[in-house]
């Protein structure tokens, strides 16, 4: 059986990394059994999550993960949808990965009432005598990841207004279809639907957030895909009991590397 190490439920949300949900998703599309492990961080072979262990083979990153299950089962995620129809999903997948994933943790991390009712949480598992510090001093390496990568230069109405551009781009490119490409579900949409549900998490106060709820069609989309891949009572997965508090601890000292997941990030050029 494959195991998917993830950070477990969070906020509201499958994973609150929309990499782990995505990773999980393609399980799910591929009805391959597996279970879920939240204790796989400190051996993950590039120091981030998600990564699977299929059969004593470990893999890393969805998009590789999702490599390793077409290879390995014969999975053709896309199937009934054309070379072009394929491209084009795989550029809407970067748009989200690569740009808009930086403007929703931005929102999550710098943005003290958000911090508070998301990330801060990941630290309850903490000493409490050491809890303030370690909690500072995490947030400030995220957000020094953020300058590197870029982001962190602008201010907050550029960063809202280009994630708008992005949200609004998505929103359109979906229009009436009920998936991104057409009647069926591809393997993109496992990445659409985990940033859409990033996005429209109540547990953030954001401009995104607000510009999102306004497409409705990316509300109906969110609920669709809430329903065929998480429905109640949902059995594919088996989750290995762990203390609460135990998996918080485990969060802290993950989230630097998972919220800032590029081991090297690129400077955008302007």
């Amino acid at each position: 059986m494959i195991t998917l190490y993830t950070f477990g439920p969070e906020m509201g949300l499958p994973d609150p990394s929309p990499f782990v949900m995505k990773a999980e998703i393609l399980l799910k599309m591929a009805g391959l059994p597996y279970r879920t492990r939240t204790r796989g961080f400190h051996k993950a072979p590039h120091g981030k999550l998600p990564y699977i262990d299929g059969n004593g083979q470990e893999v890393a990153d969805s998009s590789f993960i999702r490599s390793y299950l077409e290879r390995q089962y014969g999975i053709d995620f896309d199937a009934g949808y054309s070379r072009v129809e394929r491209a084009f999903a795989w550029s809407v997948e970067k748009m989200l990965e690569e740009h808009l994933y930086f403007a929703i943790e931005h929102m999550r991390w710098t943005i003290d009432e958000n911090f508070r009712h998301g990330p801060a949480r990941f630290f309850r598992g903490v000493l409490a005598p050491l809890r303030p510090l370690v909690r500072r001093a995490t947030r400030r390496k995220v957000v020094n990841r953020l300058r590197v990568h870029g982001l962190g230069f602008q201010s907050m109405d550029e960063i809202a207004e280009r994630a708008t551009r992005d949200i609004d781009a998505l929103a359109t490119i979906l229009g009436s279809k009920p998936y991104l490409l057409g009647e069926t579900p591809s393997g993109a949409d496992a990445t659409v639907f985990a940033f859409v549900a990033s996005v429209l998490c109540p547990v953030f106060e954001t401009s995104i957030r607000t510009n999102a709820e306004r497409h409705a069609n990316l509300k109906f989309y969110c609920e669709r895909m809430w329903s065929r891949y998480y429905p109640w009572g949902d059995k594919q997965a088996e989750q290995a009991p762990e203390p609460q508090e135990a998996r918080f601890g485990r969060l802290a000292v993950a989230a630097v590397l998972e919220n800032a997941r590029r081991e090297k990030p690129r400077v955008k050029a302007q």
